[in-house]
């Protein structure tokens, strides 16, 4: 079977450089346009099932992404982004003003911190995992919608690396990445791909 991890377009946020975790955010104009590319580089690939998180700016990329597949999307909380606790909607600059020790932990180790009144890496990959594994069992090839921490803890896993290495995984906004699961273990065949993005 084939996974399909797909990273939600940009959002204004992305833009501003602002956390955005589990806060509910549209995409931007420009986000818009990069689905409908990133839609139309998966319009001849076998997708039986779709599964989106919540979250709006995942929904609606994996709106753009159904209109060429004969699937009901099926949403899912445990594939929503990291709650950042506190640092919901907070800028990068005003964690580097404000929190600059806890950022380079972050930077240096993420896998050791949890964010204030939020998650751990750890939670967030145990409750993705629960429904990539669901998924597997299935055996259908299926496009999942998420958010870069995410899908930077669902590959983890599938590759068998330390959390603390996870910051290696991070994918772009409206990027694909394809996974091949057989026998008990997924191969990574693609990833962070964003060339259908090239010419915006």
């Amino acid at each position: 079977m084939k996974l399909f991890l797909v990273r939600h377009g940009e959002t204004p946020s992305n833009r501003e450089n602002r956390v955005q975790g589990i806060t509910d955010i549209a995409l931007s104009e420009h986000g818009h346009l990069q689905i409908q590319r990133l839609a139309d580089s998966l319009r001849s690939e076998k997708i039986d099932a779709i599964y989106s998180s919540p979250l709006t700016r995942a929904y609606q990329t994996a709106a753009a992404i159904a209109r060429f597949h004969d699937v009901t999307i099926e949403t899912d909380r445990n594939l929503q982004e990291m709650n950042h606790g506190d640092f919901e909607n907070v800028t990068i600059q005003e964690l580097k003003e404000k929190h600059m020790p806890f950022l380079m932990q972050w930077i240096h180790d993420p896998s050791s911190v949890v964010m204030p009144n939020g998650e751990s890496l750890l939670e967030l990959q145990n409750r993705a995992w629960r429904s990539i594994q669901r998924i597997f069992d299935t055996q259908l090839d299926t496009l999942v919608v998420s958010h870069s921490m995410t899908i930077m803890t669902i590959l983890s896993k599938i590759v068998n690396q330390d959390l603390s290495r996870a910051r290696e995984l991070r994918v772009d906004v409206a990027s694909k990445t394809i996974v091949e699961y057989t026998d008990g273990k997924g191969i990574i065949r693609l990833f962070n791909d964003t060339s259908h993005l090239k010419d915006i």
